[in-house]
């Protein structure tokens, strides 16, 4: 957006402040995906800073929309931190989630205390234009306050923090911004800004990644950005076109591209965490063991966690531990590779499924998952973002229940009108999607792998155990509100007290016209003594009959039971 008039250190100022960032951000994006070698080369750090800055601006409209006519205007308190809410609940990679860090460290100091009150509370807002006075030299005192607090979270943020990349930017900056706190908030912004481009273009010699490449280092390009967009929402002056003189070239590709070796962490996890302090910090400590790049950020019981491993089941577990993860992203870094190369994979597999357990069972192997959470039924749009994040040619989506088959059937129409070749396997059941991945060959052709794997999950016999919330008439009688029902592909089958005994009841009607291989997925709160059992079950009486247990994770059932 146009901006010309300098501004005060207020709501509005941060409402600019915000869209200027993701309008250059918008602009660099490209430029920024081109150098992005450390910590993988996967050419997608400025794409990650842009969505990160729009879910923060998009927040910050929402606190403003919600101001209605009558009121005081919106607070500088509740603007920042709405806007730092936003980048935490959408940050993207790891970038993105430093920047909601540095968002965060923002928000403490010009947000002071928290408050309990909506949009028209007071907050520490200062004047900034005029003549240098008391108010405007205490709003330069402020904002350097709030840089320096945005660096010192952000490097507390990350498990293992490296030199030369945006963390080193953003103390820079906030040292040249406390040099400058004598003056007003404008020339606060002015310094800081001049600090980060100067850091940014030390980085190649602070990190031989970029130093090999020849690139400055790609997160930082950003944060200079969004400092300069800050200068510009409080001087009214438009920033360099470039954060470092001259432009960084693409990154040549060689073998190690990243500055690391092709056998690291396999996985990006990304997922939000309601937990507290107490158990993130335990969290933090199981996941460092796990792999590497671990940043959480975040706190007063909501957090992002980011990290890269090659077991990502074994994070999300870690996530279920401490609290109750959600929004749940798995990707592949041979998929990413293949994008920062400008290649799209030959065929990959979306699969629908009701369980964070699920969701990284998939996510191991190789697909990209969709996580279905209690009572809610993804629509087309995100059928549809799955399927081009997934960034192939061909894709096989597994929807995992019959109420999704027409979101699934609009969202493979419109993938294939942008030039997606995409089949549709109608799985019931993410057992079902479970069977159809265990055949799932990608070197095969693309109509020989459709039909084994629609064989495949066509051939499992689906069960699931719920409990009644209310009396009803069902298919095996009337049952009672607490209940525990065994379906039997799709339809009530048995009604039962425990959920043991009517799970071997359902095993056993299931298990009478044969089987071979039986899967179990347990909910999140069904003891491992509930598997034992069962697995005992099916051995005594069925010796050919072999047996696999899985943690659905959260938001799954009670159990889910799959015979082929």
């Amino acid at each position: 957006m146009p901006h010309e008039q300098p501004q005060t250190l207020d709501a509005e100022a941060v409402r600019t402040w915000s869209s200027l960032a993701l309008a250059a951000l918008g602009r660099a994006r490209e430029d920024i995906d081109a150098i992005n070698v450390y910590p993988v080369a996967d050419a997608d750090t400025g794409t990650n800073l842009y969505l990160t800055a729009e879910s923060a601006d998009r927040a910050l409209d929402d606190a403003f929309a919600k101001v209605t006519e009558g009121t005081a205007p919106a607070s500088l308190a509740h603007a920042v931190r709405a806007w730092a809410h936003g980048a935490l609940v959408g940050a993207r990679g790891n970038s993105g989630t430093i920047l909601a860090q540095l968002l965060r460290g923002v928000a403490d100091v010009l947000g002071g205390e928290p408050e309990a009150s909506a949009p028209g509370a007071t907050g520490p807002e200062v004047a900034v234009p005029g003549g240098g006075g008391p108010e405007e030299r205490g709003a330069g005192v402020l904002l350097a306050r709030a840089l320096t607090r945005a660096a010192e979270e952000a490097y507390t943020a990350v498990s293992h923090p490296v030199e030369g990349t945006m963390l080193t930017v953003a103390r820079a900056a906030a040292r040249a911004g406390e040099a400058a706190a004598a003056g007003t908030a404008a020339d606060v912004s002015r310094a800081a800004y001049d600090g980060a481009r100067a850091a940014l273009a030390e980085t190649p010699g602070q990190l031989a990644a970029l130093g090999r490449a020849g690139v400055v280092d790609a997160g930082g390009c950003g944060l200079v950005a969004v400092l300069g967009a800050l200068w510009q929402a409080l001087s009214g002056q438009e920033p360099a076109a470039e954060p470092v003189r001259g432009r960084a070239v693409p990154v040549p590709q060689t073998s190690d591209p990243c500055g690391q070796e092709e056998d690291g962490p396999a996985y990006e996890v990304i997922y939000l965490l309601e937990a507290s302090e107490a158990a993130v910090g335990e969290l933090r400590e199981r996941l460092d063991g796990l792999g590497d790049s671990l940043v959480v950020v975040g706190g007063d019981g909501l957090w992002n966690v980011h990290v890269h491993v090659d077991d990502p089941g074994a994070a999300v577990e870690a996530g279920v531990v401490a609290g109750r993860p959600y929004r749940i992203r798995i990707t592949h870094f041979g998929d990413e590779r293949r994008r920062a190369r400008g290649e799209r994979a030959q065929r990959a597999v979306v699969a629908v499924v009701p369980g964070e357990g699920l969701a990284g069972l998939c996510g191991e192997a190789g697909a990209t998952a969709v996580l279905v959470r209690s009572g809610e039924v993804p629509a087309a749009p995100e059928l549809l973002d799955a399927i081009r994040r997934a960034h192939a040619r061909e894709v096989v989506l597994l929807p995992g229940g019959a109420e999704l088959r027409a979101a699934a059937a609009a969202a493979a129409e419109q993938a294939r009108a942008e030039g997606v070749r995409v089949a549709v396997i109608p799985t019931r059941s993410a057992v079902q999607g479970l069977a159809a991945l265990a055949v799932h060959d990608p070197d095969g052709s693309f109509d020989e792998d459709v039909v084994a794997m629609t064989a495949a999950a066509g051939a499992t016999r689906y069960g699931e155990l719920a409990v009644a919330e209310r009396q009803s008439f069902t298919s095996a009688g009337i049952c009672q509100a607490g209940d525990v029902l065994g379906l039997i592909d799709g339809d009530v089958a048995v009604i039962g007290s425990g959920l043991a005994e009517t799970a071997e009841a359902v095993l056993e009607r299931m298990l009478g016209s044969g089987g071979e291989l039986v899967t179990l997925v347990l909910g999140p709160e069904v003891p491992d003594a509930v598997a034992e059992r069962l697995e005992a079950y099916v051995q005594h009486g069925h010796l050919a009959v072999d047996t696999v247990t899985y943690r659905g994770g959260r938001y799954s059932a009670p159990l889910l039971i799959g015979v082929e």
